[in-house]
């Protein structure tokens, strides 16, 4: 089962700071919700886990990923990942297209287009709750790259007054646990959005 989502979000910062941060794999694994970078295997590859909780039930991916096709002249890079859960009956890949486009006012927005497959249990699911899961994720890690580039770019236009900026803005990029993205909320939507086209009518 695959899903295909194309996003932009807008950022408040400049383009050079966002591709500067976009860059930096660990950083940006840590505004996914549930996502961590678990080891560097060498240039652009990683080890990492994925861990998704839907009521009282957790699912976590392990698995790889690696940036490649970087374009600093379009500031652009490709993610691809890949991995499967600790019972071995999920997996899942992702190829996801990121890219910086210059804004007005001198800011900037992320887009991103990606692909993601899913096979085993994870797939059950289907592609319409894994649209809406996916949505609520992308939000996520859109407010949390914007808090983190924000952060970026006010610790470089005041380097006098924050000696230690650049150090402590990178431990509050990569010092937080990733926590479990609970899709409990976006699956009863998606039963609530099913039941109404049912019978139709609205319900409670």
């Amino acid at each position: 089962m695959k899903v295909q989502i194309d996003k932009t979000f807008p950022l408040p910062c400049s383009p050079e700071i966002a591709w500067e941060f976009l860059q930096n794999v660990e950083a940006v694994a840590g505004c996914m919700p549930g996502a961590s970078i678990t080891e560097r295997l060498d240039a652009g590859r990683y080890k990492g886990t994925v861990t998704t909780k839907m009521g009282p039930a957790t699912m976590s991916f392990r698995g790889e990923v690696a940036m490649t096709e970087v374009d600093g002249r379009l500031r652009s890079l490709r993610l691809l990942g890949k991995g499967t859960d600790g019972t071995g009956s999920s997996g899942a890949s992702m190829n996801l297209l990121a890219r910086i486009e210059t804004a007005e006012g001198g800011l900037c927005a992320l887009v991103g287009m990606s692909e993601k497959s899913m096979s085993g249990k994870a797939a059950a699911f289907g592609g319409r709750m894994m649209s809406t899961v996916g949505d609520q994720i992308l939000r996520q890690f859109a407010d949390n790259f914007a808090t983190q580039v924000s952060a970026l770019q006010a610790s470089r236009a005041t380097p006098a007054a924050n000696s230690g900026g650049a150090q402590s803005s990178a431990t509050s990029i990569s010092a937080s646990a990733p926590k479990p993205l609970n899709v409990l909320a976006p699956a009863w939507a998606v039963f609530k959005s099913w039941v109404r086209g049912l019978f139709g009518k609205k319900t409670a």
